[in-house]
């Protein structure tokens, strides 16, 4: 079986090469592992970095020519990956690989068809940072949960681990963040079969280069609404 790992990544320089050599050491007893790392337009030196990489086929790298936003770049490489089983992975050092085989196993035992992990049930070490930020994950889970009938705790989590076959049944358009909510809501109404693992978390602020922001959260109540609607 064949575990898929896909990130992607915009102005990282200064955390791709640690996450990348993160996702490399974990052991992932005997099943095959595949990096898919999409730059989504870079200008800090993370695509000069990646290019010098690409003799290395341990990767497959693409390249953005211009920004699309996360959900863009996911779809890139959700089109290149070949494993049984994918993985979301951040390039940001938030989220700590070696939780890959907490988050796998439910799939592995045949409960599940798609895991998230979630930085509000349990896990480890959580850094503790902006009130309203969290206060806004919560409230969007919930808008989420009211459409979809799931109980989740946290909608907006990178970590989302799934089949390959669930992406044979939804189609993804969201670019940016509402990338969380679209996959979400079309996931959860094909039936598939979610579970929850509790990660540890290790937040960035945004002078250490966090993205997401007050707008994508709108954008994130749309893209609930509209896909909760929409059948």
């Amino acid at each position: 079986m064949k575990i898929s790992v896909v990130i992607p990544c915009y102005n990282e320089i200064n955390t791709i090469e640690a996450i990348i050599n993160k996702v490399m050491a974990v052991n992932l007893d005997g099943l095959e592992k595949e990096i898919v790392i999409v730059d989504d337009g870079s200008k800090d030196g993370t695509r000069e970095y990646l290019d010098t990489l690409r003799s290395n086929h341990t990767f497959q790298i693409i390249f953005h020519e211009t920004n699309t936003g996360k959900g863009g770049a996911l779809r890139t490489g959700f089109a290149r990956a070949t494993g049984d089983i994918i993985i979301v992975q951040d390039a940001d050092l938030e989220y700590d690989p070696n939780e890959y085989p907490r988050l796998l196993n439910p799939i592995l035992n045949g409960n599940a068809d798609i895991v998230y992990g979630s930085r509000f049930a349990g896990g480890d070490s959580h850094r503790v940072l902006y009130f309203w930020h969290s206060l806004g994950n919560k409230v969007l889970t919930l808008m989420s949960n009211m459409f979809t009938n799931l109980n989740l705790t946290d909608m907006e989590v990178c970590y989302k681990v799934f089949k390959r076959s669930v992406l044979e049944k939804i189609e993804l358009k969201e670019d940016r963040f509402g990338f969380e909510p679209e996959f979400t809501a079309k996931a959860a109404r094909q039936g598939f079969v979610f579970y929850e693992v509790g990660i540890s978390y290790y937040g960035r602020t945004y002078a250490e280069g966090k993205k997401i922001n007050w707008k994508d959260g709108v954008r994130a109540i749309y893209v609930i609404l509209k896909y909760g609607i929409l059948r």
